[in-house]
This record gives structure tokens, C-alpha cells and sequence, in this order.
């Protein structure tokens, strides 16, 4: 089969596979549609230490069954699926607690640090777990569908923010999760979301997607900004979605006392925290990994268009052309927000 396998740092190659085998309770699917997270883009360099050659990247994908195992009943050839990125082993305290995202055993698709290595999905075919497989509905496409994992994400992130009705919320940073997590947050109640970035053309997006505010943390002082939105308080809640020093300062010092502040961002391994603002405060601060049974409710927010994923897809190329986009993401081509690889 086809696959784009990233030989060693800074080189991706289309090269020839062997199909994944599967075993009794797997299922192949042929990859219909995988999208480039930009958490692929950081490990492409190594900077991240979580994508470790040689392997085949990707976990934002959909497609259709092509085989299942012995003891898989319920599925059948033809079948449209997605699947989570967490293969969880369903038989550890954590996955007994229903933490499935904290599972001691956890491997995720197309990331490799230690214990973790699994091939993923930008290739034609990729072997995952019935359990952690979804049908799609016919008003979703497999483009839109690649989208699901990233969708979950966002929803994760939410559902751990304690939130009430009418509440006021800051989400700091407008990439693919953030731009989802102002969506998710405005379906969970917040009626005054507002969006930081440093990028106008993001926020523009930000706000067609349903921010009531939207403020450039490179020409404006966010925190006092949205002191001014909020009568001097501080917003209720903030998500964060870099994963850096400064946003995660900004999200900190946006929120009121008694707030709390969810970190989704994931890319700088250490930040520094402004303690004494966060004792003094009574800040709560939560970490959220990944996503933990959401994918059901993605999907309905997905299909009713409570969430929409379209005007995120800035193009739709075959598989064989993904190191030119790797190429251009990485080099942060303006406007680029997710692009869609089809094997």
C-alpha cells in the first residue's frame, strides 16, 4: 500500500507498505481522508520529541471497513467509520475508572515517544480496534469526518471547564482547536466568548465561527482588553490552546477570581506559572489530554451544525502530494488553517 512515512526529521517519502495485518477484534479500514494536525507539523522537525522515525503519521481520519476480525460482528464491508487516536486497553485502573484518554497502555496513532510507537493513517489502509470505531452519518463527509477527532478535542476540553449558562469565556490561541473550542463553548451556554490570537485573518475566523469578541494580543494588552469586556472582573472561564509561555500567562491573568483556566495547548514541555496570581486568586487550572468518550457527541454537534468544520478546510490534496503541504505548513503559509490528505 501506499504510505507517507517520515524516514527521519525534515524528510517525508511516499514509499510501499505491507497492508496491516489484524487480529480478532480489529478492523482495516481503507483511509478515505486524513487530516495534517499541527501537532504533526511540530513533531516533523523532532522539536516535540513525540514523532519518532521512522513512522507514518496522522490520527484525524475516516474511511471506510475494508476487513474485519473474527470476532468483530457488527461492522461490515463498506461501512463509513472514524476512529478515536487513543487505542486504550480497556483493562487498567484508569480505563476502569473511565479515564480512557489516562490509560496506562494507551498507544496513539502516528505517535511513537516510547510505549506509544503505532503506525497511522496517512497511508491507504490502517488497522485499528473495533472499540474505538464510530459509523458516520451520510450528511458527514470523509472530509468533514477527519475533522471528528480534532472536534473531540475541543468538546473534552469544554465538558472539563466548570461552565453555567450565560457564562463568559476566553479562548487564547485561534488555531484548529481553539476556533473548535469557541464553537464548543458557545453550544455548552457561554453566551460572550472571546478569541485572542495574533493573527487577523484567525480572528476574523474566530468570529464567523461565533466569538462575541476578538482581541490581537500582538497590537492590544489582552488581559486588560478583556477586563474591559467583562465590567473589570475577568472572564469566568479560559481555554487554552498554544501550549506556550505567553498564552498561558494571558489565559491566567484573563480570568476573574474563582475562575479557572483549561490547558489544552501542547507544545512547549515547560512554562512558568504565575503562582501567587493563582493562589491569591482561588484559580482553578486543569490540564486536558486528548478525549475521553466524546466522540459520540462530536458527532451530533458535527452533523446538526452546531459545530461547523468546513470553512477550516483550506484544501483537499492526494496523499502524494502531503510533503508539499507538510512543507508549507510548516513554513506557516498565510491562511492555512487544515488541510486534508487523501491516499
Amino acid at each position: 500500500m501506499d504510505a507517507l512515512l517520515l524516514k527521519q526529521y525534515m524528510d517525508l517519502e511516499m514509499v510501499q507498505m505491507p497492508v496491516p495485518e489484524i487480529g480478532p477484534d480489529d478492523v482495516l479500514v481503507r483511509v478515505r481522508a486524513c487530516g495534517i494536525c499541527g501537532s504533526d507539523v511540530h513533531g516533523l522537525d523532532g522539536a516535540t520529541g513525540r514523532r519518532i522515525p521512522p513512522l507514518v503519521m496522522g490520527h484525524e481520519a475516516a474511511g471506510e471497513v475494508a476487513q474485519t476480525g473474527a470476532r468483530v460482528h457488527d461492522m461490515r464491508p463498506g461501512d463509513r467509520v472514524t476512529f478515536d487516536s487513543t487505542i486504550y486497553c480497556g483493562q487498567c485502573f484508569f480505563c476502569a475508572s473511565g479515564d480512557i484518554n489516562l490509560c496506562d497502555n494507551r498507544q496513539v496513532l502516528g505517535v511513537s515517544p516510547g510505549e506509544y510507537r503505532r503506525h497511522g493513517a496517512f497511508a491507504e489502509y490502517v488497522a485499528v480496534p473495533r472499540r474505538i470505531m464510530y459509523r458516520l452519518p451520510e450528511s458527514l463527509s470523509y472530509e468533514q469526518a477527519a475533522l471528528i477527532e480534532a472536534v473531540s478535542v475541543a468538546v473534552h476540553a469544554v465538558n472539563l471547564t466548570p461552565l453555567r449558562m450565560g457564562a463568559s469565556a476566553v479562548v487564547v490561541g485561534s488555531g484548529m482547536i481553539g476556533l473548535l473550542a469557541v464553537q464548543a463553548l458557545r453550544a455548552a451556554g457561554a453566551t460572550h466568548v472571546v478569541a485572542v490570537d495574533v493573527e487577523d485573518s484567525r480572528l476574523a475566523l474566530a468570529r464567523q465561527l461565533g466569538a462575541t469578541e476578538i482581541v490581537n494580543s500582538k497590537t492590544d494588552q489582552a488581559e486588560a482588553a478583556i477586563r474591559d469586556l467583562t465590567e473589570g472582573r475577568g472572564a469566568d472561564v479560559a481555554i487554552e490552546c498554544v501550549g506556550a509561555p505567553d498564552p498561558v500567562g494571558t489565559a491566567i491573568h484573563s480570568v476573574r477570581k474563582g475562575g479557572a483556566v483549561t490547558l489544552v495547548g501542547n507544545v512547549t514541555p515547560k512554562v512558568e506559572l504565575p503562582l501567587q496570581v493563582v493562589v491569591s486568586r482561588q484559580i482553578r487550572v486543569q490540564g486536558s489530554c486528548a478525549s475521553c468518550g466524546e466522540y459520540p457527541a462530536a458527532i451530533n454537534l458535527m452533523a446538526t451544525g452546531a459545530i461547523q468544520v468546513g470553512p477550516l478546510i483550506s484544501a483537499v490534496a492526494p496523499l502524494g502530494e502531503g510533503r508539499a503541504w507538510f512543507d508549507r505548513l510548516y513554513r506557516r503559509e498565510p491562511n492555512l488553517m487544515k488541510v486534508i490528505l487523501r491516499p
